[in-house]
């Protein structure tokens, strides 16, 4: 997996969380539930990734945009 990919997944995952996220890091301290919620936003944004893939697949020999 390249960078640019990691990247738009912590993006993802980051929004798809934020919700959910935001009362326990006002506690700031580590719980399991925190741990499932950042686990679950990472497989639905890495499943919406893999979606827009699908459906618009990346052109052979283009570069990556900047």
């Amino acid at each position: 997996m390249d960078e640019q990919r990691k990247h738009a997944i912590l993006f993802a995952a980051t929004l798809l969380s934020a919700r959910k996220l935001l009362d326990w890091m006002e506690l700031g301290k580590p719980t399991m539930a925190k741990q499932l919620w950042v686990d679950k936003a990472i497989e639905e944004a890495a499943f919406i990734l893999e979606r827009i893939d699908q459906r618009w697949p990346a052109e052979k020999g283009s570069e990556p945009r900047r």
